[in-house]
C-alpha cells in the first residue's frame, strides 16, 4: 500500500488533493502503457479499480515530484516513478493500474514496468535518482524477504524523499542499518522520509 511519509501534514483537505493528483497519475500512467502495447497494454485494470486502490495518501511518486531536484519536470517524474512502483506492487503488493491472472506474470509485469520507469529515468540524466530508486527496489525486496512489509514501505518512502530532495547521511545510514539487518532499520528510514517538507 502507498504510505506518507512522516512529517507530511494529513488533514481532509489534503487527502482529497492526493486522491485527485494520484488519479491523475495512474490516468496518465494507463496511457503510457497502453501506448506500449503488447502483453502489458492487455492487462489494464478498469479506471475504477486504480481509483479504488490509490486513495491511500501519498504514493512515493508524488513525494519525489514535490522536491526541489524534480523542478521543472514534475510530471514526468512522478511518471516514471509511479511505473518504478507499480512494478513493485506487482511483485509485492496490491497494483492499481495493472491485473494479472497469476503470480509468475505479475513477476514479468513487475519487471517490465521497472525497466520503463527506469529507462525514462535515464533519459533525463539523473543517474543520482536511477541509482536511488535501485537501492529502494533492492532494500525493499530485502524487507520483504525478511518478513518485513512495514519496513519495505519506510524505504518507499525514503527512497522518494532522496529522489526528490537529495541524498542525505541519515538515509545512507538507515541504508547500511538495513543491509546489516538491525532492528533500527525501520526508525532510520522513517527518519529520513520525515525530512521531505510539505511543499518544494
Amino acid at each position: 500500500m502507498p504510505v506518507r511519509a512522516r512529517g507530511q501534514r494529513g488533514g481532509e483537505g489534503d487527502g482529497r488533493t492526493a486522491v485527485v493528483t494520484m488519479s491523475a497519475a495512474l490516468e496518465r500512467l494507463r496511457a503510457l502503457l497502453r501506448a506500449e502495447g503488447g502483453l502489458i497494454a492487455t492487462l489494464l485494470a478498469p479506471a475504477s479499480a486504480s481509483t479504488e486502490n490509490g486513495d491511500a495518501g501519498a504514493s512515493p511518486a508524488a513525494i519525489a515530484a514535490r522536491g526541489p531536484r524534480a523542478a521543472g519536470r514534475r510530471e514526468e517524474y512522478e511518471l516514471l516513478i509511479e511505473a518504478i512502483y507499480e512494478g513493485y506492487l506487482l511483485h509485492y503488493g496490491a497494483p492499481r493500474v495493472v491485473r494479472v491472472p497469476e503470480a509468475d506474470l505479475g513477476l514479468l509485469a513487475g519487471d517490465q514496468l521497472y525497466a520503463i520507469g527506469l529507462e525514462r529515468l535515464v533519459s533525463l540524466g539523473d543517474t543520482h535518482a536511477v541509482a536511488e530508486l535501485a537501492d529502494t527496489i533492492t532494500l525493499s525486496a530485502l524487507a520483504h524477504g525478511a518478513g518485513e512489509p512495514q519496513l519495505a514501505q519506510a524505504v518507499w518512502a525514503a527512497g522518494a524523499r532522496a529522489v526528490g530532495w537529495g541524498p542525505s547521511e541519515e538515509h545512507r545510514r538507515a541504508k547500511d542499518l538495513l543491509l546489516e539487518g538491525a532492528p533500527e532499520a525501520i526508525e532510520a528510514m522513517r527518519t529520513s522520509a520525515s525530512g521531505a517538507p510539505d511543499t518544494p
